[in-house]
């Protein structure tokens, strides 16, 4: 995978993140002190975060390879 593409999956990535963000901040569960715990929506950004750390991994990777050249 070109490091082009990866760099376009975690900005698609980050962006939708920050979407859910924003839904985030105006949920009623969100002003409770466990809101977290319980909302769906803060479950699809931590999933969303990891995917993006698995892709800034590879990214580093492909990069590191690169300057090894």
């Amino acid at each position: 995978m070109s490091v082009e593409k990866l760099e376009k999956q975690i900005d698609d990535l980050m962006d939708k993140r920050d979407k859910l963000e924003e839904k985030c901040d105006t949920l009623p569960e969100c002003e409770k002190d466990d809101g977290c715990e319980t909302c769906k929506v803060f479950a699809e950004i931590e999933k969303l975060d990891e995917e993006i750390e698995k892709l800034e991994e590879k990214l580093d990777e492909l990069i590191g390879s690169d300057d090894e050249d």
